[in-house]
């Protein structure tokens, strides 16, 4: 799971969608170089750097989850969604109580050569993954997902932390603990301190999070470790220009992997393409190309002119002209442009920072108002207007496909009712006492929204919703435009009031929507810095039980707690609409697997003689 900004899947309302500007040429992929099988897509933004242990936006992890490689992975293709061995030579052995986890590393497989290694060919082992999760552990990094480990509680590791912290000493990775060892060169061993029957589903199958590292390249490059990722990947890094351009090219290195994902009977489409690719050899690529393209015209524009390969979330702006009614357009579908539309298992959602005095706290003034601003709040007219209808209204934090939604759920969440808000504004004291027209708190002092946002159109226009949506109820809302890294980065120390972002699972369990509220995970899945011992206490044991009836009623309880103290306006949850140039061959997408490319290929003598 990661943050991330609300505008990729949606975006903006422009018009211009015909002719080639100079500066989509200037930033796209380039013609690939003959003989090569080059992918070519754009980022809406910039990464923020390519260690594991620091990152935690999906930008950074799409890249870092082709590099690192985790000891389980999901089926590419298959539906349901389907763990299968990665790394590892079967599926971790469980203990009865869901206390201890046994995984076998597969012998053979090794880490891209790099000059850390010395000349030497360097084998992956089962003490590899136990330095890789230390890592999180060690302050220095302050890792953002520290807190999947230690809601995990694997023993001994969070008092070797506390107490290297306390004494202001670096972390002791040379520290053996119980719950995590290397029983022999590939048996790795986790054992938590409480029941978690999913801790493989969560960790173990996470490759941009959570793949293997080596020591010596962590020790060789040092506080350069962000821009020198080494892993066991099908790719390794080749090229990078901050917040610019990104190249993978192929590890030579990596193991055979045959093609063997497993389609759905029922995916017509998904069928032809295992049958296609089966037994072709992993991965198929020679390069990946990623420009960075913030603004959703030039990206378009891009695709348009064959700069780029696909189209990753057509930005919502252009729906009605490249996929009405869901279709793809006629002059697209004559280039054999295809379209891949499916749900994400995600959450656009507006924060309120509880440790805000004027927004935060659970004293009825501070929920009733968070309530009404929520309220005055059109989820409908997000979608409708900003969305172009490519997302569903939520009605609390789990979306469909996660384990854990109710489709017959019907909350206050979804509801808009300007009178409803004015009345909770007007009972709870929430009046304009000195007659400028905006609302005052109960005791005469200015009451003035502060709302993060960036400074792109998609932005803007969600911008204009809320403007006019506080205006509607006499509450003044200012705005403070910065980029998304600095606002992510202010975000987790608590530096912002209000922010509208996007949540994206990792894997298919709705824990990971819980998480957002748990009060231990501040400032890193929880921004909002909800802290209420009620919801803590059903997070925590929804989290020990097992799949079935009493864990649903556990997390639908919890679900109804964040409903009612609205530390999140929840608008809803994203469909993602991908456009693919026919050349591009293999793609379905999968919410999560981050690196798909590593399961694509291109008819390179098709791309080229597109772009003559």
């Amino acid at each position: 799971m990661r943050w991330q900004r609300v505008i990729p899947v949606c975006i903006v309302t422009l018009s211009a969608w015909l002719a080639p500007q100079p500066e989509a040429s200037a930033q796209a992929g380039s013609v690939p170089p003959a003989g090569q099988k080059v992918l070519r897509f754009a980022f809406p933004i910039a990464e923020t750097g390519f260690d594991p242990a620091q990152i935690s936006d999906l930008y950074s992890r799409v890249v870092t989850a082709g590099i690192f490689e985790a000891p389980l992975r999901f089926d590419f293709l298959a539906r349901p969604f389907t763990m299968r061995p990665n790394t590892a030579e079967a599926l971790p052995e469980i203990s009865a109580d869901f206390k201890r986890f046994t995984v076998r590393i597969k012998p053979g497989t090794y880490f891209a050569d790099d000059p850390a290694f010395k000349g030497a060919r360097r084998e992956l082992t089962a003490q590899d993954y136990v330095y890789s999760y230390k890592r999180h552990y060690d302050p220095q990094f302050k890792s953002p997902n520290l807190y999947r480990l230690e809601n995990a509680k694997i023993v001994g590791l969070s008092e070797v932390r506390k107490k290297a912290m306390d004494a202001k000493q670096p972390f002791p990775y040379d520290t053996e603990v119980e719950g995590l060892r290397a029983l022999d060169r590939y048996t790795l061993q986790i054992t938590l301190a409480e029941p978690t029957p999913r801790f493989h589903q969560d960790v173990l199958t996470d490759q941009g999070a959570f793949g293997a590292m080596a020591r010596e390249v962590v020790e060789f490059y040092g506080d350069k470790i962000m821009a020198h990722p080494v892993g066991t990947g099908a790719f390794r890094l080749a090229e990078w220009r901050r917040s610019s351009r990104i190249v993978l090219a192929r590890n030579p290195g990596f193991r055979d992997m045959p093609y063997a994902e497993q389609a759905p009977a029922d995916d017509a489409r998904s069928v032809a393409i295992a049958a296609a690719l089966k037994g072709r050899r992993i991965p198929m690529l020679d390069r990946v190309e990623i420009s960075i393209i913030e603004e959703a015209q030039p990206r378009w524009l891009s695709f348009l002119n064959k700069q780029s390969d696909f189209m990753d979330r057509l930005p919502n702006e252009f729906a009605t002209v490249a996929i009405p009614n869901n279709r793809v357009a006629p002059n697209l579908a004559k280039q054999g442009i295809v379209m891949d539309q499916a749900p994400l298992v995600d959450a656009t959602l507006s924060l309120f920072n509880q440790d805000h005095p004027l927004v935060g706290g659970s004293a009825p003034e501070k929920v009733a108002l968070r309530r009404a601003i929520a309220l005055a709040y059109s989820s409908e007219q997000e979608i409708r207007l900003a969305r172009k209808g490519q997302a569903v209204p939520a009605q609390g934090p789990i979306p469909p496909l996660a384990y854990g939604h109710n489709p017959l759920m019907k909350t206050e969440m979804s509801d808009y009712d300007v009178p409803r808000a004015k009345a909770l504004l007007d009972l709870y004291g929430y009046i304009d006492k000195n007659g400028d027209g905006w609302r005052d708190l109960p005791d005469g002092s200015p009451l003035v929204l502060e709302y993060a946002t960036q400074p792109d159109q998609q932005s803007r226009q969600l911008v204009e919703l809320w403007e006019k949506s506080m205006k509607a109820i006499n509450l003044k809302m200012e705005f403070k435009p910065a980029k998304w890294p600095e606002n992510l980065k202010a975000s987790r120390a608590g530096k912002l009031m209000m922010w509208g972002v996007g949540w994206l699972a990792g894997d298919p369990d709705g824990d990971t929507f819980l998480a957002l509220g748990y009060g231990p995970n501040k400032g890193q899945a929880n921004h909002s810095r909800f802290d209420l011992p009620a919801f803590n206490a059903l997070y925590v044991q929804q989290r020990a039980m097992p799949d079935g009836p009493e864990r649903r009623a556990i997390m639908e309880q919890a679900s109804q707690l964040m409903v009612a103290y609205v530390p999140y306006k929840i608008t809803g949850h994203r469909i993602a609409t991908d456009l693919l140039h026919p050349w591009v061959q293999g793609y379905r997408r999968n919410p999560f697997v981050r690196e798909f490319y590593k399961y694509l290929d291109v008819d390179a003598a098709m791309q080229r003689k597109a772009m003559e």
